[in-house]
């Protein structure tokens, strides 16, 4: 299993850097960038770079590790448009990017910019469209598409990725999953490894009604991960706060945090992202991300 590290968006590009650099330097598999323009909650006051921007940079001061979007918003990312920031990124990395796409939902910034969020339903339909106009113009020379929501004629994508695997972010088990079947090379969803598993088992029954093979399709996760460091109450208070609001978390000693992250590839899991949000700044950051290498990860 692969282990990938997950920068908040809302740091610095100093610190998003360095945040990659020591990723690369120590044996990380990718580097994720999250793709919104402000923090899910009434402060809008503190500051999120934008991911396309980001991520083009992350491409050109790394060698090694895979660069992805966890994901890009739909909504507000016309899909023609973004596939071809997509493919130059991919050459921009020489092959190391991923396309990291979803139906796009947080409220606040569709209201604030105006952006239309709609009902679930029409929303799935939208990305399914989207998802056949990325697919068109990554594998064929010009794509003509007349849907309902998007409509292309002889559409170009040049220069073309080599080779640009496309990820799906989604859980919703009716319409999302079965959406993942179909055009997904990599899909990823929060949860632990009993949910992944769970998600798993439905995620085959979509894929068994159209014949593909499940395993085709690489996978992803993450939780809020870290190894609380003994004495640590900071740690321990975040840790009931965020399972008292009933989020993914897996946090605890090294032994705790390892027993259930071993569950993991069991699970169907082939790469665990690790979110920084909290884990403050400078030498702390980097600490508490070595706990979860050296205590955890270099033991699975």
């Amino acid at each position: 299993m692969d282990f990938s590290f997950w920068p908040n968006a809302g740091r610095t590009w100093t610190e998003i850097l360095e945040g990659a650099e020591y990723a690369e330097r120590t044996g990380w598999h990718g580097v994720w960038i999250a793709d919104h323009f402000m923090k899910n909650d009434d402060d809008l006051s503190i500051p999120v770079n934008e991911a396309f921007a980001l991520l083009a940079g992350l491409a050109v001061r790394t060698e090694r590790v895979r660069i992805g979007s966890m994901v890009l918003g739909n909504t507000y990312r016309h899909p023609a448009v973004a596939a071809n920031a997509a493919a130059t990124i991919d050459q921009m990395s020489n092959g190391r990017f991923v396309y990291g796409i979803g139906a796009g939902w947080q409220v606040n910034e569709h209201e604030v910019y105006g952006i239309e969020l709609p009902p679930v339903k029409q929303l799935l339909a939208r990305f399914e469209e989207a998802c056949q106009v990325v697919t068109g113009l990554l594998t064929q020379e010009r794509t003509t598409f007349d849907g309902k929501y998007y409509q292309l004629k002889d559409a170009p994508l040049e220069p073309k990725p080599t080779k640009l695997p496309v990820l799906i972010g989604a859980s919703g088990e009716k319409v999302a999953l079965g959406i993942v079947a179909k055009y997904a090379d990599e899909w990823n969803h929060w949860g632990r490894p009993d949910l992944a598993a769970h998600k798993g088992k439905v995620f085959a029954e979509h894929c068994e009604r159209i014949g593909r093979d499940p395993k085709s399709v690489r996978r992803s996760a993450q939780t809020f991960l870290e190894v609380i460091a003994p004495g640590d109450t900071e740690a321990v208070a975040r840790k009931e706060n965020f399972e008292s609001r009933g989020l993914h978390v897996i946090m605890g000693s090294a032994q705790e945090v390892l027993d259930i992250v071993a569950q993991y590839p069991e699970a169907g899991i082939d790469e665990i992202l690790v979110p920084d949000h909290w884990f403050g700044s400078g030498a702390k950051r980097f600490e508490t991300l070595e706990r979860l290498r050296e205590e955890v990860f270099n033991k699975i």
